[in-house]
């Protein structure tokens, strides 16, 4: 068992933290992409298995020639374990026809698949009860009673749905009682995250545009060709904040907040402590308007600080059509950084983040910028995928028009980038054959399915099969990391490790949201290459108690329950 010392202190303030990067170090470095040796790479490796582990499910966007918007954008998965099993299972969110008058799709509906333990999933969604048929678009997990058991938010065009799980294997639709689906706005991300931080999870619901599907704005080209309609000839929706009451009710946010902002258009929400002050802030991705990100003053106000802080726009100074987010400490600075998803003709972006002095736009200086600028991306996740110390990005891409005729391709295949020497390598060709197959990705989320210690992913393609990529990658040294909150909230959103190995920290948070209408499994996952020396982890819990545990071993999972003030050895190491 490893030595455990918990304190009460809080976390180091970000001006008082030591950080590797500076401004200067990616000015001094040429914007000119450098062409490596890719032979020298070290590649994650992916197998599509999604047949054999029977996840067989088609995110249907029921197109009929009519461009609809909504048809565009939706399909998002979310990994939870539902039955407190062990063995995380997968629910994936299903669209059906738009124009349906009931608003309900009796022919489609979201699936619910049970990890069976022995690689394969059963579809268990209708016995569950949590088979949503209204036209959906994203989902987001968590413990928002703080029972135990992971519940389901799924948002949709028209009224979203909130299933409370029940603990006994089922689900119960409690969409109108908690108050968080009063509304029937075009829905598409959603996270949960404690923003006043008195233990229970909050909502925060990206909402896009105001669109009529049986009354749709007419797009048609000057050659009489219809086109989907541009977002900018659209009026925004205002995002939705409940705040959890404790009891099952939600309450909405009070527009004296600040959380309020004008031209969303939102696609994309990270709830997250990014600048390191104890306190969970708010990132958005808006398409075609700047960006937010709510800085949060000690739950008590919140205000747009995206500007300021340079992550509303490109670094050259332009709006972009932002979809989806990951997040990670590529640079091993102690902050989590942003790459942010966008639109052909225009290339994703990555933010670093400095800390106090905000974020800077290093996405030509790291040799990100031309191989995206031909591709429309969404769902995008960052982790150090074959454990070699560093980390790696990958991408679903896919048009939402057909316009080949101008030269753009409508599927495209996913991007996978390492990051090696200060640069981000694309190593796609080398991870697997799904690499090849062109499709038209939308949401992606990471978690272990088969316990081995890697992250594998789940990609949702509209009008084709749902990929369920096995991690492959060569052995390395890995650490697991699974936590259980008690004085704050059950699910730790907002956890902060820090994991040290010889010279070298490693950092990452249990974050709310990322990736694009999709919930990551709330587990985090450490990589140390050829290195097994034992570690030193540092858990600094939403409510600001540290625990320290030392002589960490290596290649194993720890699951973690935040301590009590009279209960400080809560480790427990799974060999």
């Amino acid at each position: 068992m490893p030595a455990d010392k918990t304190t009460t202190e809080q976390s180091p303030s970000p001006s008082k933290r030591s950080s590797k990067f500076s401004l200067e170090s990616y000015e001094e470095k040429t914007v000119n992409e450098k062409k490596r040796d890719h032979n020298n790479i070290t590649t994650p490796a992916f197998r599509d298995v999604h047949l054999q582990a029977g996840i067989e499910f088609v995110y249907e966007n029921g197109a009929k020639g009519d461009q609809l918007m909504v048809e565009a954008i939706g399909g998002g998965a979310g990994w939870l374990d539902y039955d407190n099993d062990s063995y995380i299972d997968v629910y994936c969110i299903q669209g059906g026809d738009p124009t349906s008058k009931s608003n309900l799709n009796h022919l489609v509906s979201n699936q619910l698949f049970r990890n069976q333990g022995n690689g394969v999933f059963k579809k268990v969604a209708s016995a569950a009860g949590a088979n949503n048929s209204r036209y959906g678009q994203g989902v987001s997990i968590a413990d928002f009673n703080n029972d135990g058991f992971d519940d389901i938010y799924v948002t949709n065009v028209g009224q979203n749905a909130l299933y409370q799980n029940m603990g006994d294997g089922t689900f119960a639709n409690v969409s109108e009682t908690s108050g968080t689906t009063n509304n029937t706005n075009w829905s598409t991300s959603a996270a949960w995250g404690d923003l006043n931080q008195d233990r229970n999870l909050d909502l925060y619901v990206c909402n896009y545009v105001k669109y009529d599907v049986l009354h749709p704005k007419d797009c048609t080209d000057k050659n009489g060709v219809k086109r989907t309609c541009h977002p900018n000839g659209m009026e925004a929706e205002y995002n939705e904040v409940y705040f959890n009451l404790g009891n099952g009710h939600f309450e909405a946010a009070d527009k004296k907040l600040g959380l309020r902002a004008e031209e969303g258009k939102s696609l994309g929400v990270i709830i997250s402590d990014l600048n390191r002050d104890q306190s969970p802030d708010i990132y958005v991705a808006n398409d075609v308007t700047p960006n937010f990100l709510f800085l949060n003053h000690e739950g008590q106000f919140f205000h747009n600080a995206a500007i300021e802080k340079g992550c509303a726009m490109s670094g050259d100074g332009n709006n972009q059509a932002s979809m989806g987010i990951a997040h990670g400490d590529y640079d091993h600075n102690g902050f989590l950084d942003l790459y942010v998803t966008h639109f052909t003709d225009d290339s994703n972006t990555l933010y670093a983040n400095l800390g106090e002095a905000g974020f800077y736009d290093v996405t030509k200086a790291t040799n990100l910028h031309r191989p995206t600028i031909s591709s429309l991306a969404f769902g995008t996740i960052m982790a150090d995928f074959n454990h070699n110390r560093h980390m790696n990005l990958f991408i679903a891409n896919g048009h939402i028009d057909q316009l080949e005729d101008q030269g753009y391709e409508w599927k495209m295949a996913a991007q996978l980038f390492s990051y090696q020497e200060n640069q981000w390598i694309d190593c796609s060709t080398q991870a697997g054959r799904y690499f090849g197959l062109k499709r038209i990705g939308r949401g992606v989320a990471a978690a272990d399915y088969d316990n081995d210690g890697d992250q594998d992913l789940i990609v949702i393609n509209q009008n084709d099969p749902a990929a369920l990529l096995q991690n492959n990658s060569e052995n390395n040294h890995w650490l697991k990391i699974m936590l259980t909150g008690t004085i704050s909230n059950r699910s730790a959103i907002g956890t902060k490790v820090e994991v040290y190995q010889n010279d070298e920290t490693f950092y990452q948070e249990l974050v709310g949201g990322s990736s694009y209408c999709s919930s990551n499994q709330r587990a985090l996952f450490f990589g140390f290459g050829m290195e097994n020396t034992d570690c030193t982890v540092k858990i600094i819990w939403p409510g600001g108690q540290i625990q320290t545990l030392d002589e960490v071993h290596v290649d194993q999972t720890l699951k973690l329950i935040e301590p009590t003030k009279s209960n400080s050895r809560t480790g427990t190491k799974l060999l």
